[in-house]
């Protein structure tokens, strides 16, 4: 008896020359809709569905495949005699090679005028079954999903009259992979468009396609890949390709970055994810002279992000020290022309101002487990405020309040950082101790000879005691904001007041681990 091979795709690409493989090979085909049209017109036979299962396709195609003659036919046991007797009994063939791929609901929903009724109807419902059967009886049955897999499959029937059991095997992994990235995505997009969504459901389905291996993970001895559609937010246009690391401080460089967005021209210079220096101007090579002020060492090898399209002026500046990314909306020609000199530096588009930042921050936790949380991506604004000493803060103590909130937000805890209207002066991050970090602060004010006089003091998180602020006060520090909360609050208000300090809580805490 002849083997046969059921085909239904919406993507037509190589299905032709595949199927004519088949054809040489002995298989008779079997197929539905436009793939029998398009076989038949290149001059194959072909059998309908219909034929097969005696029943007319209905329901405007919604109900072809689903019969038991075409599941009896994929999920029956070769080797199992009562399978053999009951398909005998009821006139079901063996259907030995299955090639579908889905309906283009991925494509469909990612149209910006889609309707949830041409939503749904790209739903496949026939095709998700009749490969989940298939990959089921792997053992009996080659199923394909991609046709980048058309060419191993026919070169090993040429070669074997059939597939080897190795890749059968891979193939049915595949499908599930393919069926679950594709219910997600459906669950997705009518999760999201429910009045009232669940935040944590149940069960947690992230649908990412494989963007590209790396070279190695964190270190040389961790292997690692992106997933995901980054290509469609940034665009690389020049220097080496991509590390884990380099990923991992583009995203803190973005979403620094964010937060002056609609705001003067400003530079920011992370390194290990950490702002390094933040300044703001009327131009550009201000804002980097700025920034790079605060720490002249640490922003060698680092990643340099702006809010503005690079200019020629700003990127001579930024070309005398080594860095290994500069993220920005554009580039001008000329800036362009003399960063590429830097066959090694990235240079990457940021297109996330055009798109809304993650609903979700996902990391792995202990045991293969995984941590959900929302997104701390919230711009933010001075709206909830209070001032909690007896002198409010002047014009220019608020404007760097909210300069210094803006950037402190984005260090590693525990964080403090110094600033002015439109600059940071003195960073400090990442310690076990709140006072350390203030020490460090002031320690690298200190090495860039910048004075803290007149500055204000940002903590990402309440001052547990009195001597943090009175550290910041003895620096030069005339006002501090933080977001409150603790039970000591009320002497270290009391210390500010002492000192004549303008102190503002916000009620929001901003760790970073």
């Amino acid at each position: 008896m002849a083997k046969r091979a059921l085909l239904s795709v919406s993507d037509k690409t190589g299905l032709i020359d595949f199927a004519q493989a088949l054809v040489r090979a002995g298989y008779e085909l079997i197929s539905t809709g436009g793939t029998a049209g398009a076989l038949r017109a290149a001059g194959l036979t072909v059998s309908d569905i219909s034929d097969v299962t005696g029943f007319p396709e209905m329901l405007d195609g919604r109900v072809k495949t689903l019969h038991p003659k075409v599941h009896g036919g994929l999920l029956f046991l070769r080797d199992n005699p009562e399978h053999q007797a009951q398909a005998k009994a009821h006139d079901i063939a063996p259907i030995d090679l299955v090639v579908v791929n889905l309906y283009p609901f991925e494509q469909t929903i990612a149209k910006p005028d889609v309707t949830l009724e041409h939503a749904i109807e790209n739903i496949d419902i026939g095709g998700p079954s009749m490969l989940r059967s298939a990959a089921k009886n792997y053992r009996s049955v080659t199923v394909i999903t991609d046709p980048a897999d058309y060419q191993i499959v026919a070169e090993e029937i040429a070669a074997h009259g059939d597939t080897t059991l190795p890749t059968r095997e891979r193939l049915a992994a595949r499908v599930f992979r393919t069926t679950g990235y594709y219910d997600a995505l459906i669950a997705n997009y009518l999760s999201q468009r429910s009045p009232n969504p669940e935040a944590f459901p149940e069960t947690f389905a992230v649908p990412l396609r494989l963007a590209q291996t790396l070279r190695y993970g964190e270190n040389p001895h961790q292997a690692a890949a992106l997933y995901g559609p980054f290509s469609k937010t940034f665009q690389q246009l020049h220097g080496k390709e991509l590390s884990y690391n380099n990923l991992i401080d583009i995203t803190a460089a973005v979403r620094l970055i964010r937060e002056f967005r609609g705001a003067d021209p400003t530079v920011a210079i992370l390194k290990h994810t950490n702002p390094c220096g933040v300044g703001s101007a009327e131009v550009l090579a201000a804002a980097w002279d700025k920034a790079y002020a605060t720490d002249r060492q640490a922003p060698f090898g680092g990643i340099i992000v702006v809010n503005r399209p690079l200019d020629p002026a700003t990127a001579h500046l930024i070309a005398e020290i080594f860095s290994e990314v500069i993220i920005a909306p554009a580039f001008d020609d000329d800036a362009f022309a003399l960063l590429t000199k830097k066959k090694n530096l990235r240079l990457m588009i940021n297109g996330e101002t055009e798109t809304p930042p993650p609903r979700a921050e996902i990391r792995t936790a202990v045991g293969d487990s995984f941590l959900i949380q929302g997104g701390d991506a919230d711009a933010v604004s001075d709206a909830n405020w209070k001032v909690v000493t007896k002198r409010p803060p002047t014009a220019a103590e608020s404007a760097a309040l909210l300069f210094g909130w803006r950037v402190v937000k984005h260090l590693k805890s525990n964080a403090i950082v110094y600033a002015t209207t439109d600059r940071t002066l003195g960073v400090g991050a990442g310690q076990m101790s709140r006072v350390d970090s203030s020490r460090i602060a002031v320690w690298k004010a200190g090495e860039a000879k910048l004075s803290l006089a007149g500055s204000i003091i940002a903590s990402d998180a309440f001052f547990p005691f009195p001597d943090g602020l009175l550290a910041a006060a003895d620096a030069g520090a005339t006002a501090a904001i933080q977001p409150g909360g603790s039970v000591s609050d009320p002497k270290v208000i009391a210390a500010a007041d002492e000192r004549g300090m303008a102190m503002v809580f916000t009620g929001q805490r901003h760790f970073r681990h």
